[in-house]
Protein backbone atom coordinates (compact mmCIF):
# COMPACT_ATOMS: atom_id res chain seq x y z
CA UNK A 1 0.00 0.00 0.00
CA UNK A 2 1.33 3.39 -1.33
CA UNK A 3 2.14 5.79 1.93
CA UNK A 4 -0.19 8.63 1.44
CA UNK A 5 -2.92 6.44 -0.40
CA UNK A 6 -6.46 7.15 0.89
CA UNK A 7 -8.84 4.68 2.08
CA UNK A 8 -12.39 4.10 0.90
CA UNK A 9 -14.78 1.57 3.12
CA UNK A 10 -17.16 0.74 1.21
CA UNK A 11 -20.43 -0.80 2.98
CA UNK A 12 -22.93 -2.93 1.35
CA UNK A 13 -24.77 -6.68 1.54
CA UNK A 14 -25.10 -6.67 -2.33
CA UNK A 15 -21.34 -8.44 -2.98
CA UNK A 16 -21.21 -8.15 -6.98
CA UNK A 17 -22.47 -4.03 -6.24
CA UNK A 18 -19.65 -3.93 -3.47
CA UNK A 19 -17.06 -5.69 -5.82
CA UNK A 20 -17.83 -3.27 -8.90
CA UNK A 21 -17.48 -0.49 -5.82
CA UNK A 22 -13.98 -1.20 -4.98
CA UNK A 23 -12.51 -2.10 -8.13
CA UNK A 24 -13.55 1.13 -9.30
CA UNK A 25 -12.04 2.93 -6.50
CA UNK A 26 -8.49 0.86 -7.20
CA UNK A 27 -8.91 2.15 -10.70
CA UNK A 28 -8.67 5.78 -9.50
CA UNK A 29 -5.78 5.34 -6.95
CA UNK A 30 -8.06 4.57 -3.51
CA UNK A 31 -7.36 1.41 -1.20
CA UNK A 32 -10.72 -0.28 -0.67
CA UNK A 33 -12.28 -2.05 2.47
CA UNK A 34 -15.28 -3.86 2.23
CA UNK A 35 -17.75 -4.66 4.65
CA UNK A 36 -21.38 -6.13 3.53
CA UNK A 37 -23.32 -5.10 6.73
CA UNK A 38 -24.38 -1.92 9.04
CA UNK A 39 -22.36 -4.45 11.91
CA UNK A 40 -19.76 -5.36 9.58
CA UNK A 41 -18.47 -1.46 8.96
CA UNK A 42 -18.90 -0.29 12.52
CA UNK A 43 -16.74 -3.35 13.69
CA UNK A 44 -14.11 -2.53 10.88
CA UNK A 45 -14.26 1.29 11.87
CA UNK A 46 -12.34 0.21 15.37
CA UNK A 47 -9.34 -0.94 13.46
CA UNK A 48 -9.83 1.11 9.96
CA UNK A 49 -9.79 4.72 10.06
CA UNK A 50 -11.13 5.61 6.25
CA UNK A 51 -10.58 8.97 4.29
CA UNK A 52 -14.15 8.58 2.77
CA UNK A 53 -17.02 5.89 3.41
CA UNK A 54 -19.53 4.33 0.41
CA UNK A 55 -22.59 2.90 2.54
CA UNK A 56 -25.76 1.62 0.91
CA UNK A 57 -29.05 2.75 2.79
CA UNK A 58 -31.32 -0.46 2.56
CA UNK A 59 -29.24 -3.43 4.16
CA UNK A 60 -30.48 -5.85 7.20
CA UNK A 61 -29.95 -5.32 10.98
CA UNK A 62 -27.92 -2.21 10.93
CA UNK A 63 -28.86 -0.53 7.78
CA UNK A 64 -27.33 2.61 6.42
CA UNK A 65 -29.17 5.38 8.40
CA UNK A 66 -27.94 3.97 11.63
CA UNK A 67 -23.93 3.47 10.54
CA UNK A 68 -24.15 7.94 8.97
CA UNK A 69 -25.02 8.25 12.96
CA UNK A 70 -22.71 6.48 14.19
CA UNK A 71 -19.76 7.82 12.30
CA UNK A 72 -21.33 11.89 12.39
CA UNK A 73 -20.97 11.03 16.43
CA UNK A 74 -17.81 9.32 16.67
CA UNK A 75 -15.79 10.48 13.38
CA UNK A 76 -17.57 13.26 12.02
CA UNK A 77 -14.59 14.18 10.08
CA UNK A 78 -15.04 11.41 7.47
CA UNK A 79 -17.76 12.28 4.67
CA UNK A 80 -20.00 10.02 4.06
CA UNK A 81 -21.97 8.84 0.47
CA UNK A 82 -25.13 6.93 0.74
CA UNK A 83 -26.73 4.61 -1.82
CA UNK A 84 -29.78 4.64 -2.19
CA UNK A 85 -32.36 3.15 -4.71
CA UNK A 86 -34.76 6.09 -6.70
CA UNK A 87 -37.66 5.44 -4.46
CA UNK A 88 -35.46 6.39 -1.19
CA UNK A 89 -34.21 9.44 -2.38
CA UNK A 90 -36.27 11.58 -0.33
CA UNK A 91 -35.32 9.47 2.67
CA UNK A 92 -31.37 9.82 1.46
CA UNK A 93 -32.28 13.90 1.67
CA UNK A 94 -33.45 13.48 5.04
CA UNK A 95 -29.74 11.90 5.46
CA UNK A 96 -27.99 14.40 4.01
CA UNK A 97 -29.99 16.69 6.21
CA UNK A 98 -28.05 15.01 9.14
CA UNK A 99 -24.89 15.08 8.00
CA UNK A 100 -24.32 12.71 4.44
CA UNK A 101 -22.17 14.47 2.13
CA UNK A 102 -24.14 13.49 -0.79
CA UNK A 103 -26.01 10.20 -1.96
CA UNK A 104 -25.65 8.48 -5.76
CA UNK A 105 -29.25 7.00 -6.96
CA UNK A 106 -29.42 3.52 -8.47
CA UNK A 107 -28.42 2.67 -10.72
CA UNK A 108 -25.69 5.22 -11.21
CA UNK A 109 -22.42 5.38 -13.83
CA UNK A 110 -18.63 4.99 -13.41
CA UNK A 111 -17.94 8.27 -13.71
CA UNK A 112 -21.22 9.63 -11.34
CA UNK A 113 -19.05 7.83 -8.78
CA UNK A 114 -16.13 9.15 -9.44
CA UNK A 115 -17.01 12.94 -9.67
CA UNK A 116 -18.99 12.29 -6.22
CA UNK A 117 -16.04 10.53 -4.35
CA UNK A 118 -13.59 13.42 -6.25
CA UNK A 119 -15.65 15.55 -4.23
CA UNK A 120 -16.18 14.07 -1.06
CA UNK A 121 -12.38 13.43 -0.82
CA UNK A 122 -11.62 17.15 -1.37
CA UNK A 123 -13.80 17.93 1.53
CA UNK A 124 -12.39 15.71 4.15
CA UNK A 125 -9.27 17.67 3.57
CA UNK A 126 -11.00 20.79 4.18
CA UNK A 127 -11.60 19.88 7.43
CA UNK A 128 -8.60 17.76 8.15
CA UNK A 129 -6.73 21.19 7.35
CA UNK A 130 -6.92 22.09 11.14
CA UNK A 131 -5.50 19.68 12.06
CA UNK A 132 -2.28 20.08 10.74
CA UNK A 133 1.15 21.62 12.83
CA UNK A 134 1.78 23.57 10.39
CA UNK A 135 -1.05 25.72 9.65
CA UNK A 136 -2.27 27.59 12.41
CA UNK A 137 -5.74 28.02 13.55
CA UNK A 138 -5.21 31.51 12.14
CA UNK A 139 -4.56 30.93 8.75
CA UNK A 140 -6.79 28.10 8.59
CA UNK A 141 -9.65 30.20 9.05
CA UNK A 142 -8.51 32.67 6.86
CA UNK A 143 -7.58 30.12 3.97
CA UNK A 144 -10.98 28.62 4.58
CA UNK A 145 -13.20 32.13 4.91
CA UNK A 146 -10.91 34.87 2.97
CA UNK A 147 -8.77 38.02 2.88
CA UNK A 148 -11.42 40.36 4.46
CA UNK A 149 -11.44 42.77 7.44
CA UNK A 150 -14.42 41.10 8.77
CA UNK A 151 -12.59 37.83 8.53
CA UNK A 152 -9.67 39.38 10.94
CA UNK A 153 -12.40 40.30 13.30
CA UNK A 154 -13.50 37.00 13.60
CA UNK A 155 -10.41 35.83 13.85
CA UNK A 156 -9.27 37.97 16.77
CA UNK A 157 -12.69 37.45 18.90
CA UNK A 158 -12.02 33.27 18.13
CA UNK A 159 -8.43 34.04 19.98
CA UNK A 160 -10.37 35.96 22.79
CA UNK A 161 -12.28 33.37 23.49
CA UNK A 162 -11.07 29.95 22.57
CA UNK A 163 -8.45 29.55 25.30
CA UNK A 164 -11.62 29.82 27.89
CA UNK A 165 -14.53 27.57 28.87
CA UNK A 166 -17.28 29.97 28.00
CA UNK A 167 -19.98 29.19 26.34
CA UNK A 168 -20.43 30.77 22.59
CA UNK A 169 -23.21 31.70 20.26
CA UNK A 170 -21.97 31.71 16.65
CA UNK A 171 -24.86 34.08 15.03
CA UNK A 172 -24.51 34.03 11.14
CA UNK A 173 -26.98 32.99 8.59
CA UNK A 174 -27.13 29.73 6.61
CA UNK A 175 -23.75 28.61 4.60
CA UNK A 176 -22.14 31.96 6.33
CA UNK A 177 -19.41 29.41 7.99
CA UNK A 178 -20.39 29.08 11.53
CA UNK A 179 -19.39 25.81 11.70
CA UNK A 180 -15.55 26.30 10.49
CA UNK A 181 -15.76 29.13 13.66
CA UNK A 182 -17.14 26.69 16.03
CA UNK A 183 -14.39 24.22 14.92
CA UNK A 184 -11.47 26.95 15.25
CA UNK A 185 -12.40 27.55 18.49
CA UNK A 186 -12.42 24.16 19.59
CA UNK A 187 -8.58 23.51 17.76
CA UNK A 188 -7.44 26.14 19.80
CA UNK A 189 -9.13 25.35 23.34
CA UNK A 190 -7.47 23.27 25.75
CA UNK A 191 -10.22 20.52 25.21
CA UNK A 192 -8.97 19.82 21.05
CA UNK A 193 -7.86 16.76 22.12
CA UNK A 194 -11.55 15.25 23.17
CA UNK A 195 -13.66 15.12 20.50
CA UNK A 196 -15.84 17.77 19.22
CA UNK A 197 -19.60 16.52 18.45
CA UNK A 198 -21.78 18.41 16.12
CA UNK A 199 -25.41 18.11 16.10
CA UNK A 200 -28.17 20.21 13.78
CA UNK A 201 -30.89 21.05 15.97
CA UNK A 202 -33.21 21.50 12.76
CA UNK A 203 -32.54 18.12 11.02
CA UNK A 204 -33.54 16.19 14.03
CA UNK A 205 -37.27 15.58 14.63
CA UNK A 206 -38.81 17.39 17.77
CA UNK A 207 -39.96 13.74 18.55
CA UNK A 208 -36.04 12.23 18.61
CA UNK A 209 -34.15 15.69 19.95
CA UNK A 210 -34.11 14.54 23.66
CA UNK A 211 -33.18 11.12 22.53
CA UNK A 212 -30.25 12.37 20.79
CA UNK A 213 -28.86 15.11 23.74
CA UNK A 214 -29.39 12.73 26.31
CA UNK A 215 -29.50 9.43 24.88
CA UNK A 216 -31.59 6.43 26.57
CA UNK A 217 -31.99 3.27 28.12
CA UNK A 218 -33.15 0.21 26.47
CA UNK A 219 -36.86 -0.13 26.85
CA UNK A 220 -36.71 3.25 27.32
CA UNK A 221 -39.30 3.41 24.37
CA UNK A 222 -40.73 1.33 21.43
CA UNK A 223 -37.91 0.75 19.56
CA UNK A 224 -35.40 1.10 22.03
CA UNK A 225 -33.64 -2.33 21.69
CA UNK A 226 -30.13 -1.02 22.60
CA UNK A 227 -28.95 1.70 25.60
CA UNK A 228 -27.33 4.41 23.22
CA UNK A 229 -25.68 7.77 24.73
CA UNK A 230 -26.16 11.02 23.92
CA UNK A 231 -24.46 13.89 22.32
CA UNK A 232 -23.58 15.22 25.71
CA UNK A 233 -21.95 11.55 26.86
CA UNK A 234 -20.01 11.61 23.50
CA UNK A 235 -18.43 14.85 23.29
CA UNK A 236 -17.63 13.91 27.36
CA UNK A 237 -14.51 16.32 27.98
CA UNK A 238 -14.54 17.86 24.43
CA UNK A 239 -17.11 20.64 22.90
CA UNK A 240 -20.66 20.06 21.38
CA UNK A 241 -21.70 22.03 18.79
CA UNK A 242 -25.35 22.62 18.49
CA UNK A 243 -26.15 24.45 15.01
CA UNK A 244 -29.64 26.04 14.58
CA UNK A 245 -30.44 26.06 18.44
CA UNK A 246 -33.10 28.17 17.35
CA UNK A 247 -35.09 25.06 16.42
CA UNK A 248 -35.34 23.93 19.91
CA UNK A 249 -38.36 22.95 21.30
CA UNK A 250 -39.27 25.08 24.55
CA UNK A 251 -39.59 22.03 26.50
CA UNK A 252 -36.06 20.56 25.47
CA UNK A 253 -35.18 24.27 26.23
CA UNK A 254 -35.62 23.34 30.11
CA UNK A 255 -34.20 20.44 30.17
CA UNK A 256 -31.27 21.33 28.04
CA UNK A 257 -30.72 24.96 31.10
CA UNK A 258 -30.90 22.16 33.31
CA UNK A 259 -28.03 19.72 31.69
CA UNK A 260 -25.79 23.39 32.05
CA UNK A 261 -26.81 23.84 35.77
CA UNK A 262 -26.17 20.44 37.32
CA UNK A 263 -23.77 19.36 34.75
CA UNK A 264 -25.20 15.71 34.73
CA UNK A 265 -27.52 14.46 32.33
CA UNK A 266 -30.23 12.10 32.62
CA UNK A 267 -30.85 8.94 29.87
CA UNK A 268 -34.46 8.46 28.69
CA UNK A 269 -35.39 5.71 31.05
CA UNK A 270 -33.26 6.25 33.37
CA UNK A 271 -32.88 7.81 36.66
CA UNK A 272 -29.49 7.66 37.13
CA UNK A 273 -27.68 10.85 36.74
CA UNK A 274 -23.78 11.10 34.67
CA UNK A 275 -22.31 13.53 35.56
CA UNK A 276 -20.73 15.59 32.15
CA UNK A 277 -17.85 17.87 31.67
CA UNK A 278 -18.72 19.70 27.79
CA UNK A 279 -18.20 23.13 26.55
CA UNK A 280 -21.04 23.99 24.65
CA UNK A 281 -21.22 26.04 21.47
CA UNK A 282 -23.97 26.87 20.04
CA UNK A 283 -24.75 28.67 16.34
CA UNK A 284 -28.34 30.57 15.23
CA UNK A 285 -29.31 31.85 11.76
CA UNK A 286 -32.05 33.73 13.97
CA UNK A 287 -31.47 36.60 15.77
CA UNK A 288 -31.73 34.74 19.60
CA UNK A 289 -32.64 38.30 21.55
CA UNK A 290 -35.58 38.75 19.01
CA UNK A 291 -36.78 35.16 20.27
CA UNK A 292 -36.63 35.83 23.30
CA UNK A 293 -38.51 38.99 22.89
CA UNK A 294 -41.29 36.56 21.15
CA UNK A 295 -41.25 34.02 23.78
CA UNK A 296 -39.74 31.40 21.61
CA UNK A 297 -36.66 31.07 23.75
CA UNK A 298 -36.16 31.11 27.30
CA UNK A 299 -34.56 33.85 28.48
CA UNK A 300 -32.57 32.07 31.10
CA UNK A 301 -31.35 29.45 28.23
CA UNK A 302 -30.14 32.30 26.45
CA UNK A 303 -28.37 34.11 29.34
CA UNK A 304 -26.99 30.55 30.28
CA UNK A 305 -25.70 29.94 26.64
CA UNK A 306 -24.13 33.46 25.90
CA UNK A 307 -21.12 34.06 27.62
CA UNK A 308 -19.42 35.44 24.39
CA UNK A 309 -20.98 36.05 20.50
CA UNK A 310 -19.08 35.92 17.40
CA UNK A 311 -20.91 37.26 14.69
CA UNK A 312 -20.22 36.15 11.03
CA UNK A 313 -21.23 38.36 8.32
CA UNK A 314 -22.80 37.05 5.14
CA UNK A 315 -21.25 36.91 1.72
CA UNK A 316 -22.74 40.16 0.43
CA UNK A 317 -21.20 42.27 3.28
CA UNK A 318 -17.95 41.08 3.08
CA UNK A 319 -17.46 41.10 -0.80
CA UNK A 320 -13.98 41.60 -0.75
CA UNK A 321 -13.47 38.05 0.28
CA UNK A 322 -15.09 36.66 -2.94
CA UNK A 323 -12.17 36.98 -5.23
CA UNK A 324 -10.05 34.55 -2.97
CA UNK A 325 -12.95 32.09 -2.24
CA UNK A 326 -13.87 31.75 -5.82
CA UNK A 327 -10.03 30.88 -6.89
CA UNK A 328 -9.83 28.62 -4.00
CA UNK A 329 -13.10 26.74 -4.64
CA UNK A 330 -11.44 26.78 -8.52
CA UNK A 331 -8.78 24.88 -7.43
CA UNK A 332 -10.19 22.58 -5.29
CA UNK A 333 -12.94 21.82 -8.47
CA UNK A 334 -9.60 21.32 -10.33
CA UNK A 335 -8.66 18.64 -8.21
CA UNK A 336 -11.63 16.91 -7.88
CA UNK A 337 -12.06 16.82 -11.68
CA UNK A 338 -8.60 17.00 -12.93
CA UNK A 339 -9.32 20.22 -14.70
CA UNK A 340 -7.08 23.06 -15.38
CA UNK A 341 -9.48 25.84 -15.24
CA UNK A 342 -7.31 29.35 -13.82
CA UNK A 343 -9.06 32.07 -15.05
CA UNK A 344 -12.24 33.83 -14.47
CA UNK A 345 -12.77 37.11 -16.80
CA UNK A 346 -13.61 40.13 -15.23
CA UNK A 347 -17.43 39.70 -16.42
CA UNK A 348 -17.56 37.20 -14.04
CA UNK A 349 -15.62 38.84 -11.45
CA UNK A 350 -17.76 41.35 -11.49
CA UNK A 351 -21.16 39.39 -12.14
CA UNK A 352 -19.84 37.31 -8.96
CA UNK A 353 -18.87 40.91 -7.33
CA UNK A 354 -22.79 42.52 -7.56
CA UNK A 355 -24.77 39.30 -6.72
CA UNK A 356 -26.81 39.24 -3.43
CA UNK A 357 -25.15 35.83 -2.66
CA UNK A 358 -28.58 34.48 -0.16
CA UNK A 359 -27.19 31.11 0.16
CA UNK A 360 -23.75 32.73 1.34
CA UNK A 361 -20.38 30.68 0.27
CA UNK A 362 -22.07 27.83 0.39
CA UNK A 363 -23.91 28.91 -2.74
CA UNK A 364 -20.89 30.49 -4.43
CA UNK A 365 -18.93 27.11 -4.04
CA UNK A 366 -21.58 25.26 -5.88
CA UNK A 367 -21.64 27.94 -8.35
CA UNK A 368 -17.60 27.86 -8.83
CA UNK A 369 -17.63 23.87 -9.34
CA UNK A 370 -20.74 24.00 -11.79
CA UNK A 371 -18.84 26.70 -13.24
CA UNK A 372 -15.76 24.48 -13.77
CA UNK A 373 -17.30 21.68 -14.64
CA UNK A 374 -18.47 23.45 -17.74
CA UNK A 375 -15.69 25.75 -18.65
CA UNK A 376 -12.65 24.70 -20.40
CA UNK A 377 -10.06 26.87 -19.47
CA UNK A 378 -11.60 30.14 -18.82
CA UNK A 379 -15.11 30.83 -16.78
CA UNK A 380 -17.09 33.66 -18.11
CA UNK A 381 -20.16 35.06 -17.18
CA UNK A 382 -22.03 32.41 -19.14
CA UNK A 383 -20.58 29.41 -17.18
CA UNK A 384 -22.26 31.36 -13.82
CA UNK A 385 -25.87 30.31 -12.79
CA UNK A 386 -26.44 33.09 -11.39
CA UNK A 387 -27.82 36.60 -12.92
CA UNK A 388 -26.08 39.65 -11.82
CA UNK A 389 -27.66 42.05 -9.80
CA UNK A 390 -28.41 45.26 -9.91
CA UNK A 391 -25.47 47.60 -8.34
CA UNK A 392 -26.37 49.24 -5.05
CA UNK A 393 -26.61 53.08 -5.84
CA UNK A 394 -27.44 52.49 -9.53
CA UNK A 395 -31.43 52.19 -9.16
CA UNK A 396 -32.93 54.94 -9.52
CA UNK A 397 -36.50 56.08 -11.09
CA UNK A 398 -36.34 59.24 -13.21
CA UNK A 399 -38.70 62.24 -12.73
CA UNK A 400 -40.05 65.01 -14.84
CA UNK A 401 -40.33 68.25 -12.44
CA UNK A 402 -42.99 70.80 -12.79
CA UNK A 403 -45.04 71.34 -16.13
CA UNK A 404 -42.44 71.39 -19.40
CA UNK A 405 -45.07 71.37 -21.94
CA UNK A 406 -45.95 74.37 -21.72
CA UNK A 407 -42.53 76.00 -23.05
CA UNK A 408 -41.18 72.91 -24.78
CA UNK A 409 -42.48 69.61 -27.06
CA UNK A 410 -42.56 65.96 -25.93
CA UNK A 411 -39.04 65.23 -28.40
CA UNK A 412 -37.28 68.46 -26.44
CA UNK A 413 -38.52 67.12 -22.85
CA UNK A 414 -37.42 63.30 -23.70
CA UNK A 415 -34.16 64.47 -24.95
CA UNK A 416 -33.49 66.55 -21.66
CA UNK A 417 -34.68 64.41 -19.32
CA UNK A 418 -32.59 61.15 -21.34
CA UNK A 419 -29.47 63.38 -20.73
CA UNK A 420 -29.84 63.95 -16.81
CA UNK A 421 -30.67 60.37 -16.33
CA UNK A 422 -27.20 59.44 -18.60
CA UNK A 423 -25.25 61.85 -16.25
CA UNK A 424 -27.04 60.75 -13.32
CA UNK A 425 -26.14 57.05 -14.16
CA UNK A 426 -22.76 58.28 -15.15
CA UNK A 427 -21.54 59.92 -11.60
CA UNK A 428 -23.06 56.65 -9.61
CA UNK A 429 -21.03 54.32 -11.86
CA UNK A 430 -18.17 56.36 -11.05
CA UNK A 431 -19.10 55.97 -7.52
CA UNK A 432 -19.61 52.68 -7.36
CA UNK A 433 -15.91 52.24 -9.22
CA UNK A 434 -14.62 55.10 -7.21
CA UNK A 435 -13.33 56.70 -10.43
CA UNK A 436 -11.91 53.63 -12.13
CA UNK A 437 -13.58 54.70 -15.81
CA UNK A 438 -12.37 51.49 -17.12
CA UNK A 439 -14.32 49.86 -14.75
CA UNK A 440 -17.41 52.15 -15.13
CA UNK A 441 -17.09 51.37 -18.59
CA UNK A 442 -17.38 47.82 -18.52
CA UNK A 443 -20.08 47.93 -15.57
CA UNK A 444 -22.53 50.46 -18.25
CA UNK A 445 -21.24 47.77 -21.36
CA UNK A 446 -20.12 50.77 -22.94
CA UNK A 447 -16.14 51.32 -24.58
CA UNK A 448 -13.49 53.23 -23.10
CA UNK A 449 -13.77 56.01 -25.60
CA UNK A 450 -17.70 56.27 -25.39
CA UNK A 451 -17.38 57.06 -21.19
CA UNK A 452 -14.48 59.67 -21.60
CA UNK A 453 -17.00 61.33 -24.41
CA UNK A 454 -19.98 61.39 -22.30
CA UNK A 455 -17.79 62.57 -19.32
CA UNK A 456 -16.72 65.30 -21.35
CA UNK A 457 -20.54 66.37 -23.02
CA UNK A 458 -21.97 66.37 -19.77
CA UNK A 459 -19.04 68.35 -17.88
CA UNK A 460 -18.53 65.96 -15.29
CA UNK A 461 -15.28 65.71 -13.72
CA UNK A 462 -13.97 63.06 -11.24
CA UNK A 463 -11.45 64.30 -8.64
CA UNK A 464 -11.12 62.66 -4.94
CA UNK A 465 -13.94 60.48 -4.81
CA UNK A 466 -15.81 63.45 -5.53
CA UNK A 467 -17.09 65.38 -8.71
CA UNK A 468 -17.56 68.71 -9.96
Amino acid sequence: MQKNKRTVLVVDDDHDLNLMLCTLMEKIGLTPVSAYSGEMALETLSSVNPDLMLVDVKMPGIDGMEVLKWVRETASHVPVILITAYADIPSAVTAMRAGAFDYLAKPFNHGEVIQVVRAALTEGERYRQPHSQEISQDNCLRIMMGPSDAVTHIIREVNRVAHSDFSVIIQGETGSGKELVARAIYKLSPRAQAPFIPLDCGAIPESLIESELFGYQKGAFTGAAISKAGKFEAAQGGTLFLDEISNLPLGSQAKLLRVLQEKKVLRLGSNKPIKIDVRLITASNQELQAMVAAGQMREDLFFRLNDFTISVPPLRQRREDIPYLAKRFIDLTNKELQKNVQQLTEDCIEALMSYNWPGNVRQLRSVIRRAVLLADKVITEKHLEIKRAPVPGLAFTPRVEGAPWEDMSLKEIVHRSTCTVEREVLIQALKYTKGNKAKAARLLQIDYKTIHTKLKQFGIKWSGGNYD
